[in-house]
């Protein structure tokens, strides 16, 4: 009786390991803001999947990535939490943010930049959670 437990100890134990490697793995994701487009624009996420979303403001200008219902409908890392103002991650020129994000539930939300006149030359997208 004893071997036999064993043998299921032994066959069990790899199976938690990967099912908590899993549980800890990040997705990244790199976007791009220059001047008056994101890129990509369009993001498909799956819900209670972790991201690492990796900001890159390589405009010349100041940016920012604004989502406020999907950071609201998310998790967001708490060594994140400070990098986000009121749903709005702010991107002096040539500066680059992570945010760690786990979007809780499906929906479609709006990302812009909302620099003046940024969105209507072009600085928006969304982003998608199934």
């Amino acid at each position: 009786m004893i071997k036999f437990a064993n043998v299921i100890i032994l066959i069990a134990v790899p199976f938690m390991a990967v099912g908590a490697a899993t549980a800890q793995t990040v997705m990244p994701i790199s976007i791009t803001l220059s001047d008056y487009s994101f890129a990509p624009n369009v993001l498909d996420l799956q819900a209670g999947v972790m991201y690492r979303l990796h900001l890159i403001n390589g405009g010349s200008k100041d940016h920012n990535f604004s989502a406020p219902e999907f950071f609201a409908a998310s998790q967001i890392g708490p060594e994140d939490q400070a990098k986000i103002e009121k749903g709005l991650v702010a991107l002096n020129r040539g500066q680059s943010v992570d945010i760690t994000v786990t979007p809780d539930h499906a929906g479609t939300f709006p990302v812009e930049c909302t620099q003046f006149m940024h969105k209507m030359m072009g600085m928006h997208g969304s982003i998608t959670v199934r």
